[in-house]
C-alpha cells in the first residue's frame, strides 16, 4: 500500500535534481573543454560546494541505512567505530592539499588516474588503476542501488524490481546529462537535505523514546553491553576498533571518488572552508544517524534486517509528511554516492582507457558521444547486478573501499611527497595490495579476522614495503616536481 504523504517529498526530491542536471548541462554546452567540464566541474567548486559534496560522496546507504542498523544491532561500540569518519573531509584535503590541486593542473590531469600516468610516466600504472576501480567501484555502486531500490521499496509499497528501475532512470539521467557540474551541485542540495533529516529524526526517536535517560535505561535493562565500546556481544576488541579507523579514517584518502575532489575546488580559501565546513558536518550526520540507530531499539524492539530501522522508525516516530522529507536524507545520501561513482568509473573507461588507450586522436564530438554511451551502459549493467540484492549492503561497500585503499594509498600520497617513489615501486605497490586484500579477505570471512584487526590494515602495510623497497631496488632516481 502506497501512502502519499510519503512519497510527495521524494517526488519533489527528484524534481528538484532533474532541474539541477537540466541547468548543469546548460552550463557545459556553454563553452570550455568538455572532459574538465563533464568530469570536473570546470575545477570551479567554492567551499561550501566542495564541502557538501564530499559529505554527500561519502554519505552513502551504509551511513544513513546500514551503519544505524548495524548500532542498532551492535550498540554504542558501532558508534565509536564510525565517528573515525568524522575525519574524511580533513585528512583528504589536509594530506593532498594544495600540492594535489597544483600539480593535477600543471598535468593537466581530469581523473586521479590521469595524475597518476604522469607522475609515474607509465601506461601500466594508468591500466592496473583502471581495473582497480572498475572492479572495487562496481560493488559499491551496486551496493548503493540496492539501497535506493529498498529505501524506495519499504516506502511506497511498490516491487524492488520497480523501485530499482524508477532509482536508476532518475540518477542516470542527471548523471548523463549534467556531468560533475550536476553531480557536485546536486549534492551540495542533497548533503544540507541529509543534515536537517538527521536532525528531525533524532529529535522525533528521543522524544518517542521518552528522553535520552529512559532509552539509556531501557538498553542497559536489555543488555548492559549496549553501551559499552565493545558491542552487544563483545565482538568489538581493541585491535578490530583501532585497526577500523585505518578503513573510515586516514586510508579514505586513497578513495579516488574522493581525490578527485581534491583537484575541482577553485582556490586556497574555497579548501580552507571546506576543511572546516566538511568535518563539521560529517561529524553531525554520523554521530546522530548511528544514535537515532541505537535509541531506535527500545522503541521499535525486534527488527532483524538492520538496513530497514531507519525507514522503519521514521514512519513509526514521524507524521507521513515529515517523515516523507526526512527519508529524502537517506536517499540523497544514496543518489550522491551513486552519481559520484557512475562518473568515476565511467572516466576511468572514457578518459583513462579509451583516450590513452584506443584513440588518443579522437574529437571531441566522439568523446562526449562515448562519455555518454559509457555512463548509461555501466548503468544498465549495475541495475542488473542489482536485481539480485546482496544481504549486507555495509559490509559489501568497505569491501570495495579497503580494495582501493590498499591498491592507491602509497602510489597517490607517496607519489606527491616522496621524491624517489617510481613506477616500479607503484606496480608493486598497486598489485601487492589488491592481491593480498583479496586473499585476505576470503581467508578472513572462512576463519575470523587474522590478529583481530581489520582485513585492509596488512594489505595496506605490505603495499607499503612494497612501494618502498621496488622504488630503491629499480632505477632509483630522485622525480622532480
Amino acid at each position: 500500500m502506497t501512502n502519499m504523504g510519503v512519497i510527495i517529498p521524494l517526488l519533489l526530491l527528484l524534481i528538484a535534481i532533474f532541474a539541477i542536471g537540466l541547468i548543469s548541462s546548460k552550463r557545459m554546452s556553454s563553452g570550455g573543454n568538455f572532459l574538465n567540464e563533464y568530469f570536473l566541474g570546470g575545477r570551479e567548486l567554492g567551499g561550501f560546494v566542495l564541502a557538501m559534496t564530499m559529505v554527500a560522496t561519502y554519505g552513502s546507504a551504509s551511513s544513513f541505512l546500514g551503519g544505524p542498523g548495524t548500532a542498532y544491532t551492535v550498540g554504542f561500540g558501532w558508534i565509536l567505530l564510525a565517528m573515525a569518519q568524522v575525519v574524511t573531509g580533513y585528512f583528504v584535503l589536509l594530506i593532498l592539499g594544495k600540492k594535489f590541486a597544483i600539480l593535477a593542473r600543471r598535468y593537466k590531469a581530469v581523473t586521479m588516474i590521469d595524475f597518476l600516468k604522469v607522475r609515474y610516466n607509465s601506461p601500466a600504472v594508468a591500466i592496473l588503476s583502471a581495473i582497480a576501480i572498475i572492479v572495487f567501484l562496481f560493488s559499491a555502486m551496486t551496493a548503493q542501488w540496492v539501497g535506493g531500490g529498498r529505501l524506495i521499496e519499504s516506502l511506497t509499497g511498490l516491487q524492488y524490481t520497480t523501485s530499482l528501475f524508477i532509482f536508476a532512470i532518475s540518477v542516470l539521467v542527471y548523471v548523463i546529462v549534467g556531468g560533475f557540474r550536476a553531480v557536485a551541485v546536486t549534492d551540495a542540495v542533497q548533503g544540507a537535505i541529509m543534515v536537517i533529516g538527521t536532525l528531525v529524526l533524532l529529535i522525533g526517536v528521543i522524544i518517542a523514546g521518552g528522553g535520552i535517560p529512559a532509552i539509556m535505561q531501557d538498553l542497559l535493562n536489555e543488555n548492559p553491553r549496549l553501551v559499552t565500546p565493545y558491542g552487544a556481544d563483545g565482538s568489538l576488541t581493541a585491535a578490530y576498533v583501532s585497526s577500523f579507523w585505518i578503513l573510515v579514517g586516514v586510508g579514505v584518502v586513497a578513495l579516488p571518488q574522493m581525490a578527485v575532489r581534491a583537484m575541482s575546488y577553485k582556490n586556497s580559501r574555497s579548501m580552507h572552508r571546506a576543511l572546516i565546513i566538511g568535518t563539521v558536518v560529517t561529524g553531525f550526520i554520523m554521530l546522530n544517524m548511528h544514535l537515532v540507530g541505537i535509541f531506535a531499539r527500545p522503541i521499535m524492539p525486534g527488527i532483524d534486517v538492520g538496513d530497514k530501522v531507519i525507514p522503519l522508525v521514521a514512519l513509526e516516530v514521524l507524521p507521513a509528511w515529515l517523515a516523507g522529507i526526512v527519508l529524502a536524507a537517506p536517499m540523497a545520501a544514496i543518489m550522491s554516492t551513486v552519481d559520484s561513482l557512475l562518473l568515476l568509473v565511467s572516466s576511468a573507461i572514457v578518459k583513462d582507457v579509451y583516450i590513452n588507450f584506443i584513440r588518443p586522436e579522437a574529437t571531441e564530438k566522439r568523446i562526449k558521444q562515448v562519455s555518454f554511451s559509457v555512463t548509461a551502459l555501466l548503468g544498465v549493467i549495475v541495475f542488473l547486478l542489482a536485481l539480485q540484492p546482496p544481504e549486507l549492503l555495509i559490509f559489501l561497500n568497505l569491501f570495495s573501499f579497503g580494495g582501493l585503499e590498499a591498491a592507491f594509498i602509497w602510489p597517490v600520497v607517496l607519489g606527491l611527497y616522496w621524491k624517489y617513489g617510481n613506477k616500479y615501486g607503484a606496480i608493486a605497490s598497486m598489485i601487492v595490495g589488491m592481491l593480498s586484500y583479496i586473499g585476505l579477505h576470503f581467508y578472513n570471512e572462512a576463519n575470523g579476522e587474522l590478529f583481530g584487526v581489520h582485513t585492509v590494515t596488512f594489505p595496506i602495510i605490505l603495499s607499503l614495503i612494497a612501494y618502498i623497497v621496488f622504488s630503491l631496488a629499480v632505477k632509483r632516481k630522485a622525480y622532480q616536481f
